[in-house]
């Protein structure tokens, strides 16, 4: 139940309208090459991509940002779900929204 509510929180939060807060910017295709759930750590994202926007949930699962230029000002997003044994649980990427 926990999951469904904090995979619900990801999907409104996809669907934010108004200026969005970059994260770090990073290519898209090395994220989704790079990032592997059940795989990846946290750890390894800081080493590879750096810091970059992140929520933290009462639950100790953690969200982070990434974005990849996507040309006329636009960018595309990957966010990163953790677990809170700082393993990559899940991702999404979500194309730039049109003008």
């Amino acid at each position: 139940m926990k999951t469904a509510a904090l995979l619900l929180t990801l999907l409104l939060a996809g669907c934010a309208t108004g200026e969005a807060t970059l994260g770090t910017l990073a290519p898209a295709g090395r994220l989704a090459a790079s990032v592997v759930p059940g795989r990846t750590t946290k750890a390894e994202l800081l080493a590879t991509f750096g810091k970059t926007k992140s929520i933290v949930f009462d639950s100790g699962y953690e969200t982070w940002l990434y974005q990849s230029p996507a040309g006329g000002g636009r960018f595309s997003e990957f966010v990163v779900l953790i677990d809170p044994q700082g393993i990559v649980a899940k991702t999404r990427q979500r194309a730039p929204s049109t003008p």
